[in-house]
This record gives C-alpha cells, structure tokens and sequence, in this order.
C-alpha cells in the first residue's frame, strides 16, 4: 500500500525544471549540434588543506554542538525552541546564510506534515529562504571558490522551488531549479569535506535516472542533467544518514522514502522509519510513516501503538498533528479492530473518523478515502443493510481508480444489488 506522496525535495524542484521545458522538448527533434554537455557530478574528493574554510559555520564543531538541541526541537516539532537558538545565531551571524536557512526550514516543516497543503507558513518561508539566497549569494561572489555559500544556494533555491511548484508558481519554481543545479555542481568540489555536501549530490545521483525511468517523454530534456547512479546515490544517502549533521535528517527522511517507495523494501525501510520515531517522536509525519510501514510489514502491535499516539497528540493539538496524520491512524485502526479483534461497530466509527478527517483536507481520491468507503460497504453488506452498503459502493465506484479491484468490486455489488 503505497499511499504517501511519492519522494519529493530537490528532486522534485528539478523535475519541475524538465516539466517547464518539456513542452518544447518533446515536441521537437533535439537539435543534437547544439547540446550542452551535461553537468557531472560524479564523486570528487579534495583535500581539507586546498580549500580556506574559514569563517564556514557549516563546519564548525563549535556552532554544530551548540545547536545540536535545535535540529533536533525542529525536526521534533518544537518550532518555537529551535527558532530561539536560530534567532540567537542570526543576531552574532547577520550576513550568513545559515541562519536564514534554518529559519526557513523550520516553517518548511510547518507545512509537510499537511502534504503541503497548508499555506499559512508560505510567506516567512520564501522570505527567510530568499535572505539566505542574498547572502550566500554576497558570499559567492566575494569569493568564488566559497562552497559553503554553494550548499545554501543549492538548497535554499531547491527547497524554494519545490513550494513554488507546488503553489503553480511554474515561472519562479523553473528558474529556482535550474539554480538549485547550478550550485549543486559547484558544491561538489567540497564533497571530500563534510558529508553534508553529498547530501544534494545524493538525490541527484539516484533521481536522475529514476526520471528516466518513470518520465519516459522527458529523456530528450535529461540530456542536460547528470547521468545518476542509483546504487551510488543510495550509498551517498546512507553516508550522509550516518555521518552527516545538519542534514543527516533530511538523509534519513529520503532514504526511508526512497526504500519504501521506489526500492519496494519496506523491510529496509522500517529501521529508518523506526530510527526516526525514536530520535524525533513527536514528528507527526515520520510516526504516521512508520505506522504505514508497520502495517505493510504485519506489525501490527507496533503499528496500533503509533496510531493511538497520534490520535492522542492530535486530539491534545500537538504541533503537526491534524487531519492527514489522523485519516491514517483512523484507517489502521479501523482495519485492526475488524480484522484482528473482530469488533466491527469499533472498525466502522474508526472508519467514518477516517471519511471525515479526509474530507476536511480534500483527500476523497484513492487511497485511505476510497478503502474506508469499501470495509463501510463490506461492514454493511455483512449485516444486510443493502441501501447503506449500495451508499458507500457508489463512493468507491465514483473516487476509486477505474483499474482498481475496489472499482470492480462496488460496480459489481451495485450491478447485483439495484435498487
């Protein structure tokens, strides 16, 4: 059951990239006199002494054990004490880039666990994510060779375009890819100095190719991108996972993505899930993955676990915890009490919280929406009550995938069962 999103992050800020100039270049035969080499970003190591690190807050021990306490309040979901030590950093650090950043990434996290649906943050994250543009970009150019002032362009343009492609800011998200790019592969000279310059280079490695394969009308635009290797971008991945500081998170956010979804290996997948619940708990999206992970792998008790904590930390209005994280503790639930206790009026109030919490958010398509339907149906159908069973079937027959089996099976339940 794969009822995620699909991966997104820098990847997805440069797919935006091909998007954008698709139209033309498929409709086209690529003029192949006039193609640009594509930009390399295989693995390069150089050596600590050949690059001046100085005044880079990146790598500094110092800077990285004093705010150690904030990654982890951000990506725990305490926003307001992360965003007091990274205020506290912008004060004796003004014309950095890393401050800003950070700002921006804590109001980044105020959105994803909503499926980025949620647009109250939109506006301090572009501007913090713009001033850290201004400033590293000051950086760059006082100093070219200053590949600290790279990563954040990178990643402060990549993060930037991904909101505005999903805000249909199609102009502004093309150019901030394509920037997001350029400065990735100017970063990779300083991959041999800390694991967080591979942490782009990661993605791009194992989503080029993973372009190819699944955007198979884009290949002419994927002549300007780096070649990829998958296998190679999941070791980088884990690399930085393990080693990495600022970005280990983010690492570990991607490659239990990248397992479940794309490697279809959820039993890899489930140590970093569980990792990251143990590490951040009250981070509603990695619990309500890992919940998802469980369930896919049988376990259950783990899986009930999750899903009654988050109900509780939604119900108590925890910072991330709303209506998606409660449609997929809802559903887990549901389907336990039915099919594990055996306590059908418990699974059909679980899923009809489930319709509702989808409902609020606009998720009536297929997935959790479309099977809570269905076992309301079956429910239904079990006990004879055909007009409530044909009442559901009709929703699964409107919202379900016409290639579905839930399709089939409510088209035929209705056929049988007229009025």
């Amino acid at each position: 059951m794969h009822l995620l999103p699909r991966p997104a992050g820098l990847f997805v800020s440069i797919l935006v990239w091909c998007l954008a100039l698709a139209g033309s270049a498929v409709a086209q035969t690529p003029d192949t006199t006039r193609r640009r080499p594509p930009i390399q970003l295989d693995s390069v190591v150089v050596l600590p002494d050949a690059i001046n690190t100085k005044n880079w807050l990146l790598l500094d021990k110092d800077i990285q054990l004093e705010l150690d306490g904030a990654v982890r309040n951000l990506y725990n979901f305490k926003f307001d004490r992360a965003e007091k030590q990274f205020r506290s950093l912008r004060r004796r650090y003004p014309q950095h880039p890393m401050p800003y950043f950070l700002l921006g990434l804590s109001q980044w996290w105020k959105i994803v666990p909503s499926n980025v649906q949620v647009k109250l943050y939109d506006r301090p994250f572009f501007a913090y994510m713009d001033t850290a543009i201004t400033k590293a970009e000051t950086q760059y150019k006082a100093d070219d060779q200053n590949y600290e002032a790279c990563f954040f362009l990178s990643a402060a343009y990549g993060f930037a375009a991904r909101l505005h492609a999903e805000r249909k800011n199609w102009g502004k998200a093309t150019v901030y890819s394509k920037e997001a790019l350029n400065y990735l592969a100017k970063s990779q000279e300083a991959n041999g100095l800390s694991p967080e310059f591979l942490f782009g280079q990661a993605l791009m490695n194992y989503y080029a190719p993973w372009i190819s394969d699944n955007y198979p009308l884009l290949r002419p635009v994927l002549l300007f991108f780096p070649k990829g290797n998958k296998q190679l971008g999941l070791q980088q991945l884990r690399n930085v996972a393990d080693n990495g500081f600022y970005t280990a998170p983010e690492a570990r956010f991607f490659l239990m993505k990248i397992l479940y979804n794309d490697e279809n290996d959820p039993a890899a997948a489930l140590p970093v899930a569980r990792k990251l619940v143990a590490t951040y708990p009250d981070n509603a999206y990695f619990q309500r993955f890992c919940a998802l992970v469980c369930y896919n792998r049988g376990e259950y008790d783990e899986c009930e676990k999750l899903s009654r904590d988050i109900l509780d930390k939604l119900n108590r209005g925890l910072p991330g915890y709303e209506a998606v994280s409660g449609r997929y503790a809802t559903f887990f639930l549901a389907w336990l009490h039915e099919n594990r206790y055996d306590d059908p009026a418990k699974a059909q109030d679980y899923y009809q919280r489930c319709i509702v919490f989808a409902e609020s958010t606009g998720d009536t398509g297929p997935g959790f929406y479309v099977l809570a339907n269905q076992h309301l149906a079956r429910l239904a159908a079990d006990r004879r009550d055909v007009a409530t069973a044909r009442r559901y079937y009709a929703v699964v027959q409107d919202k379900a995938d016409h290639k579905s089996s839930e399709y089939r099976e409510a088209k035929e339940y209705l056929k049988q069962h007229k009025k």
